[in-house]
C-alpha cells in the first residue's frame, strides 16, 4: 500500500512578519526575515520532487478544518480573535506567534490538513502518510496560539479521530526539539491518548516538559516526556526510541500513531541545540514503521512541525519520506558524513540517565 503526501501551496503563504530571529524587530533588533518562514517546506517539496520520490507518492488534498472540530480542542474566544485579527491586518495569536491577513484561514487548512492525512490512513487508502503542513500546531493552547502556532494541528486531528472515526487508543509521538506542550494539554487527563515528547530539555516553553509531568487524574502515567539534555545526538535519540518510545507504545497498543514531526534538533538548526542527522530521523522512522506493524496495521502519519535549517531540513525530511515510502532514492545527504563522525553523537552517561529514569515510568502504561 503506498505513501501519502499531503501539501498545498498556500501554506507558503502564511506570513509571519519582519522579526529579528524569532522576536519582534524594533529598537536595536533589526528587521530581518522571521525564522519561521516558508522556506524549509519549500525547499523539503521541491527535493521530494527533483529526487523523483514524489512520483511514489499518492497526493492527498487537504481540506479546511470547521470551527466545531476546532472547537473540540480551542476555545471559542481564541478562535474568534484569531479570525477578527485575520480579517483586518494580522496581528498576534498568543507568545511569539505573530500573523498576517488571512493566515485564519490558512491554519484551518493547516489543521484541516493533518485531519484529511488521519482519514486516508484510517480509510486504508494509503498505508500511511506525511503532511507537509504550515502553520505547525504543537504549541498553541486551548485558548491562545504560542511558539508559531495558531491552532493545535495534532490536537484537533487526534480528537476528530476518537470522536468521529471511533478509536479507542491513539498515541502521538513528539520529536521536536521544542515541548509539545499543546499537545500534551490536550489529553493531560486522558487514558486513551498516549502522548510522550522527546525535546531539548527547559528549553521552550521554560519549565514545561519535565519528566515528572506524567499526566493528571486518569491520564496520570499516559504523558511521557523525555527532557534530553542539550548536545543529545544520534546515540541519545536511539536509545530512547529503543528504551522507552517503543516499549510504551507496545504497552499502550495504539489504533493509530501520529507523528510530530519538527527537524529542529538536526544539528545545524538555528533554534535547537542537538545534534541529529537525517540519520537519527530516517531510524527513528524505522522504528515507528515497526511498531505500528506489528500494533496497528502500519497506520502511521506525520505531522510537519518545526525546523529551520533551509540547508538541512530537505535532507531528514527526505530521509523519513524515503523510510515511509520503502524506497530509497539516489540523493546522498551531503551533510551526513560530517555530522555523523563529530564528537559526542554516541550515546553520553548524562543522556543515559536521563533515559534511564524515563523508563522507570513506562510501569505506569496499561
Amino acid at each position: 500500500m503506498p505513501t501519502g503526501f499531503l501539501f498545498h501551496e498556500r501554506y507558503l503563504w502564511h506570513d509571519t512578519r519582519s522579526a529579528a530571529g524569532f522576536v519582534p524587530a524594533g529598537g536595536f533588533a533589526e528587521p530581518d526575515r522571521h525564522v519561521e518562514n516558508p522556506d524549509t517546506k519549500r525547499r523539503l517539496r521541491n527535493l521530494l520532487e527533483v529526487s523523483g520520490l514524489l512520483d511514489r507518492l499518492v497526493r492527498l488534498p487537504p481540506r479546511l478544518a470547521t470551527e466545531d472540530e476546532l472547537l473540540r480542542f480551542h476555545t471559542r474566544a481564541h478562535v474568534e480573535r484569531v479570525k477578527k485579527l485575520s480579517a483586518e491586518n494580522g496581528g498576534d495569536a498568543g507568545v511569539l506567534t505573530p500573523f498576517g491577513p488571512g493566515s485564519h484561514e490558512i491554519a484551518l487548512l493547516s489543521a484541516g490538513g493533518t485531519l484529511a492525512a488521519v482519514d486516508a490512513v484510517l480509510d486504508g487508502r494509503v498505508r500511511n502518510a506525511y503532511a507537509l503542513v504550515r502553520p505547525p500546531g504543537h504549541h498553541a493552547e486551548a485558548d491562545q496560539g504560542m511558539g508559531f502556532c495558531l491552532y493545535g494541528n495534532i490536537a484537533v486531528a487526534v480528537k476528530h479521530a476518537r470522536a468521529q472515526r471511533g478509536l479507542a487508543r491513539v498515541a502521538v509521538v513528539d520529536w521536536d526539539v521544542h515541548h509539545g506542550n499543546g499537545t500534551e494539554s490536550a489529553f493531560y487527563g486522558d487514558p486513551s491518548v498516549l502522548t510522550i515528547s522527546l525535546h531539548q530539555d527547559n528549553y521552550f516553553p521554560p519549565g514545561r516538559g519535565k519528566l515528572e509531568d506524567a499526566g493528571d487524574g486518569a491520564g496520570r502515567g499516559y504523558n511521557l516526556n523525555l527532557p534530553l539534555p542539550p548536545g543529545s545526538g544520534h546515540g541519545a535519540y536511539e536509545a530512547a526510541f529503543a528504551r522507552v518510545v517503543a516499549p510504551a507504545l507496545r504497552r499502550f497498543r495504539p489504533e493509530l500513531i501520529v507523528v510530530a514531526c519538527g527537524f529542529d534538533g538536526g544539528a545545524m538548526d538555528p533554534l535547537g541545540r542537538m545534534l541529529a542527522t537525517s540519520g537519527t530521523y530516517r531510524s527513528m522512522t524505522r522504528t515507528l514503521l515497526d511498531v505500528a506493524g506489528e500494533l496497528c496495521d502500519g497506520r502511521l502519519v506525520l505531522s510537519h512541525e518545526g525546523g529551520y535549517s533551509t540547508a538541512h531540513v530537505p535532507f531528514c525530511g527526505l530521509a523519513v519520506i524515503e523510510e515511509l515510502t520503502g524506497f530509497q532514492t539516489e540523493v546522498v545527504d551531503p551533510f551526513l558524513e560530517f555530522f555523523a563522525n563529530v564528537g559526542g553523537q554516541g550515546l553520553q552517561p548524562h543522556q543515559d540517565a536521563l533515559i534511564r529514569a524515563a523508563q522507570a515510568h513506562l510501569d505506569a502504561i496499561r
